[in-house]
């Protein structure tokens, strides 16, 4: 019988495994890792593809590039392609990043033959219609005059600006930039970019040798990419002012804060560390942000930092909105909870509670196929192998109240962070 007056006892959290996919390269240059769950009876297949920059690093072209592929090839419409994906119970939607923009397929094993053609032809016979083009141009102008009223988004723009100047990461959309999109530039841009010399093809799911088989036939035998691959190198800047941006806002309720700095990639022996530690700062409901911020001053409903890692470049970031009347003590006290981490040891319930929630956060993000494939992609584009997650465990596992003052004090001093503020 249950004895309800005596807890639980609390285990730890074992060793993490993921899934290590099969390893093939196409003769066309595709590479393309399979990740086998032979218990499903869907298929997701993520073509994803390197940015490419010419010049002036402008996002925009990018963007539009990955939004216009599914809007018409030399065979069928953008209402045709949508009602062929659409008929067989198929999903397939463009995505764009940074560093990568992707079309990812979901279909169903007995339907994969009937929709591999349509993204065969996307792939190798988009035409980015020009009506579709100014109808994408005329929504996003309109969409980007209504962001530009709200203060977070002013206040992100201004963000990676103060970060990473004119370089791919700091560049925003401007009306002018997007009425200065021409189908010319983004077929070029699709020629160089939409090949599988350029690409990484991440299969998931039951995928047979019937499946395998279907996808060498549409993805080797019949995609060739013949154009030389060219983008400018990305340049960090260097020169960033710590000084305080104000940009006011007429009317606005609340105040946007930004704050943060140019950090360490993943592939940095630091970063597993400095994931702690930021979670400890703001990366969690439980964190010293929110507990000051939210819980007890009752500044703002949400609060938190965060640790990105990009191809090119790493960054931290503390992100909140705040009545209008409590921004300067709100960064009075995130500069205060900066310095405590700096100045005083972290207690090890504190410590042992981070802990078991990253590992707990780890071990809860792998309910699937999918997600181990989402998990590799991180490290591979970090140049990093699975490995990677063993030596990220143990690093949570062991670390200590000297080791989270020390990377407190390398990476979260507020003083050489830039600050946003609008409202």
């Amino acid at each position: 019988m249950l004895n309800r007056s005596f807890a639980p006892s609390i285990n730890g959290i074992g060793d993490i495994t993921l899934e290590k996919p099969e390893e093939i390269i196409f003769s066309n240059g595709l590479k393309v890792f399979v990740f086998h769950a032979p218990d499903q009876e869907l298929v997701k297949a993520e073509f994803v593809f390197n940015n490419l920059f010419e010049g002036f690093e402008n996002p925009v072209r990018n963007t539009a590039l990955s939004s216009m592929l599914k809007e018409g090839t030399t065979s069928y419409t953008s209402a045709q392609i949508a009602e062929k994906i659409d008929f067989f119970g198929a999903y397939l939607v463009p995505e764009f990043s940074f560093d990568h923009n992707a079309l990812t397929l979901y279909a169903l094993n007995k339907h994969i033959d009937a929709v591999l053609p349509i993204v065969n032809d996307i792939l190798n016979h988009s035409i980015i219609p020009e009506q579709e083009l100014e109808t994408y141009i005329r929504n996003n102008s309109q969409s980007l005059q209504i962001s530009l009223e709200k203060t977070d988004f002013i206040a992100r723009r201004k963000f990676y600006d103060s970060l990473f100047g004119s370089t791919r990461y700091g560049q925003s959309v401007t009306d002018e930039l997007l009425k200065g999109l021409e189908r010319d530039d983004l077929l070029r841009l699709y020629k160089q970019q939409i090949q599988p010399k350029n690409a990484t093809l991440f299969l998931s799911g039951n995928i047979s040798k019937e499946v395998l088989f279907s996808f060498r036939n549409y993805f080797e035998e019949q995609w060739k990419g013949e154009v030389a691959i060219q983008s400018v190198p990305y340049i960090q800047k260097l020169d960033l002012d710590t000084d305080l941006v104000k940009i006011d806002k007429a009317g606005a309720l609340q105040s946007s804060i930004r704050l943060g700095k140019v950090g360490i990639k993943r592939s940095h022996a630091d970063y597993p560390a400095l994931q702690f530690v930021n979670t400890l700062f703001g990366g969690f409901f439980g964190s010293r942000l929110m507990s000051n911020i939210r819980e007890d001053k009752g500044y703002t409903y949400s609060i938190g930092s965060l640790v990105a890692n990009l191809n090119h470049a790493g960054f931290i970031s503390v992100v909140t909105d705040v009545g209008s009347e409590y921004t300067d003590d709100t960064l009075k006290q995130i500069e205060l909870e900066s310095r405590k981490l700096q100045e005083e040891k972290v207690s090890e319930e504190e410590l042992e509670l981070v802990k078991n929630y990253m590992l707990g956060s780890m071990l809860g993000s792998l309910e699937s196929i999918f997600s181990h494939v989402d998990k590799f992609k991180s490290v591979y584009y970090s140049g990093l192998d699975l490995d990677y997650y063993t030596y990220y465990s143990n690093v949570v596992r062991q670390i200590n109240p000297d080791q989270v003052q020390d990377i407190a004090q390398k990476y979260l001093g507020v003083d050489d962070m830039v600050k946003v503020v609008v409202g």
